[in-house]
C-alpha cells in the first residue's frame, strides 16, 4: 500500500540528514520520483527511509516541515556554524543527553539528594581568576600532580574523573550514541553544557583533538558555575564578542594554566617553539593554550601570537589526529566514557534493583542485548 507523503517533507528530511538525491537513489530507486511527487513510497519503504535519514517516522506525516531550533542557547563563535541548520547528529546528541539528564535528576530526587552549591554560583561580573581558583579547588585539579602524569590522554581521563566526583556528568563521544556511521563534526561544535542544580551535564565532542577536549571540559565547567546552558566551540584564536564565551574562556585558561605558575615556569631565554612544548608538558595542555597565556602575560606581542598560532595549529592538526576514545578499543570502557561512568553506575544499579525497566536502561545506554548489559555491569564492578 502506497502512502501519500508531501515532497517538501521528504526534501526536508533528506537535507536535515545531509544526504543527496543520488545517494538515496542507490537505496531507493524511485526516490527522485517520490521527492518530485511523481510517485509514492509504500509504508515499509517509508519506514526504511525514516531509519536511513535518522528522522522519526511521524515527522514525515506532518503538514509542513517542523522547525528544529537548537534546544539550548548557541554560544558558538564560528559564523558558519551559527548560520547553518543544526545537523541531525548534533540535535540527536543533545536530545540523548537531555533524556539521560532527566532520568538522572529523577533518580537523585528519589535518593533524597540536595542541589549542588556550585551550580550558578558565579556571574560574568565575577573575577575570572578567582572563579578559576574556586573550580580548581572544588575538583581538586592539582597542577603539580598533572605535571607528573605521563600522557595528555591520562591527564584528560583524570580530569574527567575529578569533575564527575563533584556530581557533574561528563559524556564524551565522537558519534551519535554508539552509531559509528554517524560521526560528530568538531567544526560544528566542540561541546555543550546542560545546567541543572542536581544533575549538571557536560558533553565533549570526542572527535575533537585531545588538547581541544581538555580545554572544552574546562570551558563547559565555567558554564556550569555560571548557570548558563549552551553549545560552544571554545575557540582559542579569538576573543569572542559574546560576554559569556569570553568569560568562560578566561576561566578555562586560568584554571588549566594559572598565570602565577606560568610566570614562575616561563624561561625567557629559551626559543619560543621549544618553550611552548616544555610548558605544554608541564601543564598538560595544548601549545595553543600556552601561547594564549604567554600573550596575556605580555611575554609576546599580538603579531607574534597570531603568526605562531597559525603555525602551531597547522603543526598540531598534521600529527594530532582526532584522538581515539578513552578505552583503547575496549567497548565497555569506551561506553563508560560515552554515557558517563557516574550515570552508568546509577542506571545499572537502579535497573538491577527493579526501579528502572531493562528496556529503558538499554535505550539510554544504546545497547540491545542483555549479555552486553551484564558485561558492562561487570566492567563497572556492579553485580
Amino acid at each position: 500500500m502506497q502512502v501519500a507523503i508531501k515532497p517538501e517533507l521528504l526534501r526536508w528530511a533528506r537535507e536535515r540528514a545531509g544526504r543527496t538525491v543520488d545517494s538515496l537513489a542507490k537505496l531507493f530507486p524511485k526516490y527522485e520520483q517520490w521527492e518530485r511527487g511523481e510517485a509514492q513510497p509504500t509504508l515499509k519503504q517509508l519506514e526504511r527511509l525514516a531509519k536511513t535519514l535518522h528522522v522519526p517516522l511521524g515527522f514525515l506525516f506532518l503538514e509542513a516541515p517542523p522547525e528544529e531550533p537548537l534546544p539550548i542557547p548557541d554560544f558558538r563563535t564560528m559564523p558558519q556554524a551559527r548560520l547553518s541548520r543544526p545537523s541531525a547528529e548534533l540535535l540527536d546528541t543533545i536530545y540523548i543527553c537531555q533524556q539521560r539528564q532527566e532520568w538522572y535528576r529523577n533518580y537523585l530526587l528519589s535518593m533524597g539528594e540536595t542541589p549542588l552549591p556550585f551550580v550558578a554560583s558565579a556571574t560574568v561580573e565575577d573575577d575570572a581568576n578567582i572563579v578559576a581558583a574556586e573550580i580548581r579547588n572544588r575538583v581538586k585539579l592539582n597542577i603539580e600532580e598533572r605535571r607528573t602524569i605521563p600522557t595528555w590522554t591520562q591527564a584528560l581521563s583524570r580530569f574527567i574523573d575529578q569533575v564527575e566526583q563533584i556530581g557533574v556528568l561528563v559524556m564524551m563521544n565522537g558519534v551519535v550514541g554508539n552509531n559509528t556511521h554517524r560521526p560528530l563534526d568538531p567544526e560544528e561544535f566542540r561541546g555543550f553544557a546542560l545546567v541543572d542544580d542536581l544533575a549538571p551535564l557536560i558533553f565533549i565532542n570526542g572527535a575533537d583533538t585531545l588538547s581541544g577536549k581538555t580545554f572544552t571540559l574546562a570551558h563547559e565547567l565555567a558554564h556550569i558555575w555560571l548557570g548558563e546552558s549552551g553549545i560552544s566551540d571554545a575557540q582559542l584564536d579569538t576573543y569572542p564578542e559574546e560576554k559569556v564565551e569570553r568569560w568562560c574562556n578566561q576561566v578555562a585558561a586560568e584554571m588549566l594554566v594559572p598565570m602565577s605558575m606560568l610566570q614562575e615556569n616561563y624561561d625567557s631565554g629559551n626559543e619560543l617553539s621549544p618553550e611552548l612544548n616544555r610548558l605544554a608538558r608541564i601543564f598538560k595542555v595544548s601549545t595553543l593554550v600556552i601561547l594564549r597565556r604567554l600573550y596575556e602575560a605580555k611575554f609576546i606581542d599580538w603579531e607574534t601570537y597570531r603568526q605562531v598560532y597559525e603555525e602551531e595549529l597547522e603543526r598540531l592538526l598534521s600529527y594530532e589526529r582526532p584522538a581515539t576514545e578513552e578505552g583503547g578499543g575496549n567497548f565497555y570502557r569506551s561506553l563508560s566514557r560515552r554515557v558517563s561512568k557516574r550515570f552508568a553506575l546509577a542506571l545499572i544499579s537502579s535497573t538491577l534493583e527493579g526501579q528502572t525497566l531493562f528496556r529503558d536502561a538499554f535505550a539510554m545506554l544504546g545497547v540491545s542485548k542483555g549479555e552486553t548489559f551484564r558485561k558492562f555491569a561487570q566492567e563497572l564492578g556492579v553485580e
